[in-house]
């Protein structure tokens, strides 16, 4: 039976009458990399920190290992591996100061911070002051990560980081989750959490829209097709299962979406004498609104990173 590593009971945040996250039922399960999906601004970063411990819930709880994410959260501080969207480091020390003073709180592993740091070729000779943005994430990834803890929240790990790296950090998250830790990490990015995640939540406007195991999400997936021929457009275009959306333009060119398994496409336009093909994945809003009906909005509130009420303030900082 699945053990339930973080649960949520009507978890809500508001900053004053703007709506962080609102009514929010969740659970990850020991073992399980799950990626928490949404726009800028949906209420990922909110819950995440809600979760820490670091901003008090407005109603609802949160439980992480058993503990009460606001009541037990320096508990909940002592086990968990953070890594926050804006990592704050302490800018005089160089890297490897950094870890090997880190190291000395809560068994954290100074060898295999090194090692981390040397997997993700991070220059520990500098001071953090001197580090570009991408070199400070991949100190706060290693961070961490240094002290295996049965339990990561990561938030948006792979911003600034080049794509090698993004690489080797979804080797070394494989890693973890073979070795029993539980994974969280929000995104905004689908392809990013189709590579390593089994179950996806998404949300939308602090609101929870679907939980999805990957594969279901897999199953459904979206992608913005161009296709020119040499000659004419075929008219049986239209007839292929998850084709919508078909456009002609420049009398050869056309445009569609395609919804589920790219194969039938590829297989009918194989008898056709095909100029040029692209295939992309839709982005993660265009899932939102063909997947679950929703509506554009006219711009997203910018919740996630935003600086919190004074009262929350005080409160996130206990």
């Amino acid at each position: 039976m699945a053990v339930a590593v973080i649960k949520t009971e009507a978890l809500t945040k508001h900053y004053g009458k703007v709506v962080g996250v609102e009514d929010l039922y969740l659970e990850v399960n020991e073992g399980e990399v799950f990626g928490f999906l949404g726009p800028n601004g949906a209420g990922k970063t909110t819950t995440i920190r809600c979760l820490m411990g670091l901003l008090k819930p407005t109603s609802g709880r949160g439980e992480v290992l058993g503990l009460d994410t606001w009541k037990q959260s320096v508990s909940v501080r002592e086990k968990v591996g953070y890594l926050a969207g804006e990592s704050a480091l302490y800018d005089r020390l160089t890297g490897e100061a950094l870890i090997r003073f880190i190291s000395r709180f809560d068994n954290h592993s100074e060898s295999h911070g090194l090692e981390l740091a040397e997997r993700l070729n991070l220059t520990l000779d500098r001071k953090v002051s001197g580090y570009s943005r991408g070199m400070k994430q991949k100190l706060a990834v290693v961070l961490a990560l240094m002290k295996k803890p049965p339990l990561l929240m990561m938030d948006e790990p792979t911003n600034a980081l080049d794509p090698l790296t993004q690489h080797m950090l979804y080797e070394i998250l494989n890693e973890y989750r073979e070795s029993g830790t539980t994974i969280m990490f929000s995104s905004h990015n689908l392809p990013e959490v189709e590579r390593i995640c089994d179950r996806v939540g998404i949300i939308r406007d602090g609101n929870l829209v679907a939980t999805e195991r990957m594969q279901d999400l897999r199953n459904m997936r979206l992608r913005n097709v161009e296709i020119t021929f040499a000659r004419e457009v075929p008219g049986e275009l239209g007839s292929i299962p998850g084709v919508s959306d078909l456009e002609e333009q420049a009398g050869n060119r056309v445009q569609l979406k395609l919804k589920g398994e790219i194969d039938p496409l590829v297989k009918m336009i194989a008898s056709y004498d095909v100029a040029d093909l692209s295939a992309k994945h839709a982005s993660l809003e265009d899932v939102f609104f063909e997947f679950y009906g929703l509506e554009k909005a006219s711009g997203d509130s910018a919740v996630d990173g935003e600086a919190p009420a004074d009262g929350d303030r005080e409160e996130g900082s206990r």
